[in-house]
Formats: structure tokens, sequence, C-alpha cells
């Protein structure tokens, strides 16, 4: 077991501070974060985390880090970036206020935000706006740790996979907040690309794959992610790949290969294939943990197959297209 694999045992000895910043992120999920920051990460690269939100994810890790002898705050830095707003596209809820609800007339938490970290303000960079503006194309810096809780959108994705992926070496550590949702199926087929280079470390922790880079990862690799030039089928296969790897996650709550499924069903959706999604989907409805927490995929996958019915399977062109970059 490697030294991160350790740190899985230790999940349940850690006591987090009360009233931490208001987070979407589970308890299990903050008290690895924290133990990453303390035992785990040294400084020396960048560590990164993609989607702060209201700060809680953010807070634990930097308190790791702080109570890290090894790491240097005079020298290290994590950076945190987000839209640091509420309103369409950003995924952010009104919670992240500290008052818990939006003030008239705002739409920014970024001062809120900085009000919770400032006893970490001193090592904390934060790039607050649209993630393909405030992250730097050319930077090449090598990163040590990526939370990536931000990748909601492929056009999200193809910004973490353009710009921050590349900078992975061995050694390096990446977390998937995300990995539990079948609806992102890009965090999933790129695993499967990346499954030659990394590790997976232990079991998902609650909704968080954690994976470590075990040796470089070729650039036509990253770039086949980055441009998503992957087939369907191949995608699929991709899935697969991480089915084979993964089952539950730690608690034993969440069945991953059934979410992984339902992935697949979405990857075929966001293809433009809604036969073959609600194919993949249909029979995944009799899943216990599916059908009482994804009702609403089901529901949207089945609307989509019955309006691609109804007009006949979509326009000539869309087929044809289809057809070639599923090939």
């Amino acid at each position: 077991m490697t030294q991160l694999g350790r740190l899985h045992s230790l999940i349940d000895t850690v006591q987090l501070p009360e009233n931490l910043p208001y987070t979407q992120v589970s308890t299990w999920e903050l008290q690895f974060l924290y133990l990453v920051g303390r035992h785990h990460l040294t400084g020396r690269d960048r560590i990164v985390e993609l989607g702060s939100g209201g700060g809680g994810s953010t807070y634990v890790l930097a308190l790791g880090l702080h109570e890290n002898p090894l790491f240097d705050e005079e020298e290290g830095r994590l950076h945190a970036y987000d839209f640091f707003r509420v309103g369409k596209g950003t995924f952010a809820s009104e919670k992240f206020f500290t008052s818990g609800t939006r003030p008239e007339g705002e739409n920014s938490f970024l001062q809120d935000f900085r009000g919770r970290l400032e006893p970490f303000l001193p090592f904390l960079e934060i790039h607050a706006g649209d993630l393909w503006k405030t992250s730097d194309p050319d930077d090449r810096t090598p990163i040590e740790f990526l939370h990536v809780d931000i990748a909601k959108t492929a056009r999200v994705f193809r910004c973490v996979a353009e710009r921050f992926l590349p900078r992975l070496q061995p050694g390096s550590v990446v977390l998937h907040q995300d990995f539990a949702g079948p609806r992102l199926p890009w965090l999933h087929w790129s695993t499967g690309a990346l499954l030659p280079y990394i590790e997976i470390v232990g079991r998902p922790v609650r909704s968080t794959l954690v994976f470590e880079v075990t040796a470089p990862i070729p650039e036509d690799v990253l770039k086949a992610i980055a441009e998503d030039t992957f087939t369907l089928d191949e995608k699929l296969r991709l899935i697969s790949d991480v089915q084979e790897r993964i089952d539950r996650d730690h608690t034993d709550g969440i069945p991953f290969r059934s979410v992984l499924e339902l992935a697949k069903a979405y990857a075929a959706h966001h293809a433009g294939e809604h036969g073959r999604a609600w194919s993949i989907a249909r029979p995944l409805r009799s899943d216990a943990y599916l059908s009482r927490t994804r009702a609403d995929h089901f529901e949207q996958l089945r609307k989509a197959y019955e309006a691609d019915r109804a007009s006949g399977g979509g326009s000539w062109l869309h087929r044809l297209v289809s057809r070639v970059r599923n090939r």
C-alpha cells in the first residue's frame, strides 16, 4: 500500500473544526482532504483546487497544510479557482454567502470566501472568474496536487484537460470529487484513458476518486482527452476498464459499477445517440441505489429518447455526423 493509501485508515480519526464554511462536500471527503494536506503534500510544486465554492474544502486542505511541518508557508501556495459568484452556469449555491442567502443586488461571494479563509490568506492565491480566463495557457509548472470539483460541463473539463492535466507528473495526486456523477462521463472515460499511467488509491472516498500518477503521461493521450477524439465505442470501453478497478466507495454506500454503467448512457446521450443511451439506462432502473438517487437522470434520458424517436431520429445530417464520429 502506498503512503497515500494509508490515509484511508485514518479518515475516521480526524476531528474537523466546528462551524466550517458551508460546503457540498461530505465529511469523509473533508477529512481526507485534511489528511492529504497534513501528511502527504510538501508544497514544492503547485497545489491546486478547482472549484473551491464556499470554502469548506479549501479550509480543511489549508488547515492540513498549516499543520504540516514540511509545508513552507513562505514559499508554498494553495491555488483556489472558482467563479465565486452565483448565477447561470456557475453551479454555486446561495448558501455560499455568509448570510446563507444572496444579498440584494449581489452575486459574488468572494469577500465571504476571503473572510472565511482569513487565517490562511498568506499562502492562498485566489483565482476568481471563468477558468478559461483565470488559468494561464502557458503555465507548465508541475502540479503536486489537483482537486477537481469544477468539471460540471464538457467545456470546463476541456480547460482542465488542456491546462492542468499536462502538468501532472509521477507522484502527482488527483482527486475527482464528482466521480459519482453519471452526467459527467468525461471524468470516467478520461480516467480510463489514464489507467496505464496512474494508480487508483484505495476505494473512492464517498464520491471522490483518488489516484496517483505513476508514469509520465504521453502527449498523445493528453491531447486525445483534451480534444475529445475518442469514439463513443472507445469511451464505453474506457469506462468499462474503470469499472474493473472500483466497486463501492469506502462507506459501501455508492455502487460505482452501477454509477459508471449509467455514465455510459450519458456518454451516448452527449454523443447524440439517444436510443443507445436509453438501451443502456433502461435496465438500470431496477438498481436500488440508482432508482432512489438518480430518478431524474432516467427521466432525462427517457425524454431525450422519445423526442428523438418522434423526430425520426434527428436530421439526416445529425445522424451522419453521429455515425462518422462514433465509428
